[in-house]
């Protein structure tokens, strides 16, 4: 799993701009945006709710988490 160790020496994201994948919100962000996990590599996707079931495409990937949107 990712979670704090993710982004140090040799470790790369497990997606990649453009993919498409189904998710399940586990939780909120601070600014209310939805959060899922791939891998245990934390997803933020913007106008969802916990327990929502979605499908969505990765649109930016940082370092320790990536930004997906609903498709």
């Amino acid at each position: 799993m990712y979670g704090d160790r993710f982004g140090g020496y040799g470790q790369e994201a497990p997606v990649k701009v453009g993919e498409r994948y189904r998710v399940r919100i586990e939780s909120l962000g601070k600014g209310g945006d939805g959060i899922a996990k791939i891998k245990g590599f934390v997803i933020f996707v913007p106008n969802t709710q916990v327990g929502d079931e979605v499908e969505i495409v990765i649109n930016s990937v940082k370092r320790k988490f990536a930004f997906g949107e609903v498709i």
